[in-house]
């Protein structure tokens, strides 16, 4: 070596020394320690071996700086696209709740009956009563509709209900009467009070001869019944003048007395239940 510290020895590629399957031991191990010396003198060497590995270094250096920080502007740009996606993940939520909290109204709405299978009963409308006609009053014709109600329910023709109606227009002028004679009779809802013996009721029927108890006769339903009842057991009396019919059940001193109520009989029965019902 000369005293510049540097190899006296240069090798040249075409040398058979660079071969190493023909190089002796003791040429390698030569070798060795040249290029360890050759390292020695660019650590310790002159000014220029110094600079050109501190250059290495430095490049080195640079390059894995300029990779760290690549690294982390990917990890900073993914950090950012995924909080992108999370807000905008986050704004569509708030848009369809709206919409999800409309579905779930109308989902829970009670559905509108469908008027073909609609399977619950309807309410039949409440009956009007009819006002009063052949210048009733209201008790009267409540009285009237009472003995028609009662005749309808046991199935008597029309005939009959006009009989009824025209026999407590003369009995009792469609009241309903006590009798002051029998005090037990003031004890039962009535509109008038009557003397003629122990007659009670609509068709003033008496309880001494058999037509009932007192209680049970100043009730117009039970009254209604007694008289058709004995109605239906005359023979023929469908084909009967009304006035004849009724004399048959009645046995009244004036038998002939109750044809002149038989148009407002007539008048009052149509108007509870017209004709064709």
């Amino acid at each position: 070596m000369r005293d510049d510290r540097t190899l006296d020895t240069q090798t040249t590629p075409g040398d058979p020394t660079d071969r190493s399957d023909d190089t002796p031991s003791t040429d390698r191990r030569t070798a060795f320690r040249a290029s360890a010396a050759y390292a020695r003198n660019l650590l310790h060497g002159p000014a220029r071996a110094r600079v050109a590995l501190a250059t290495g270094v430095l490049c080195c250096l640079g390059l894995a700086a300029v990779a760290q920080t690549q690294g982390e502007s990917a990890d900073a740009a993914a950090r950012g696209d995924a909080l992108t996606a999370r807000a905008e993940a986050t704004q569509r939520v708030e848009q369809d709740r709206p919409s999800r909290d409309a579905d779930r109204a109308v989902t829970s709405a009670t559905p509108a009956a469908d008027p073909d299978t609609d399977t619950r009963p309807t309410r039949k409308p409440r009956p009007v009563d009819p006002a009063p006609v052949a210048g009733l009053t209201e008790a009267q014709m409540e009285n009237a509709e009472a003995i028609v109600r009662t005749g309808r329910e046991m199935g008597v023709p029309r005939r009959a209900l006009v009989i009824a109606v025209a026999t407590a227009m003369q009995e009792s002028n469609l009241y309903n009467y006590a009798s002051g004679v029998l005090p037990e009779s003031q004890n039962y809802p009535h509109q008038a009070i009557g003397w003629d013996h122990d007659s009670v009721g609509l068709f003033q029927q008496r309880p001494s001869s058999g037509w009932g108890p007192v209680r049970r006769l100043m009730e117009p339903e039970f009254a209604t019944r007694q008289f058709l009842s004995a109605l239906e057991q005359v023979p023929g009396w469908q084909r009967m003048r009304l006035t004849d019919a009724a004399q048959a059940v009645q046995i009244s001193a004036y038998p002939e007395h109750y044809a002149k109520h038989e148009w407002r009989a007539t008048k009052v029965v149509e108007a509870i239940v017209p004709n064709g019902k």
